[in-house]
């Protein structure tokens, strides 16, 4: 018995919960108040973005491209030719 009313009080509070929130989400004042939100947040970016600097460029010839060719100094490894050495 005392499971059976355990069990219904549980099931009845969880029904009570999701109608609540329903009925509260779903209201036309919580949508007003999250358009509004929406907007004010728009606004702050708005004017922090008229605020920031804007940086000048200073990347422009920054890779240096290097031939193979003219590193002749540089021996080149294989290594299975390596491996095969060992043994």
């Amino acid at each position: 018995m005392f499971k059976e009313l355990k069990l219904f009080f549980y099931i009845l509070s969880i029904f009570f919960f999701i109608t609540l929130l329903s009925k509260i989400y779903f209201s036309d004042n919580y949508k007003k108040k999250s358009y509004r939100s929406l907007n004010k947040i728009d606004l702050k970016i708005n004017n922090y973005s008229k605020s920031l600097k804007i940086l000048k460029n200073d990347t422009k010839n920054i890779i240096e491209y290097i031939d193979k060719n003219k590193n002749k100094k540089n021996k080149q490894y294989y290594f299975w030719k390596l491996l095969k050495k060992n043994d």
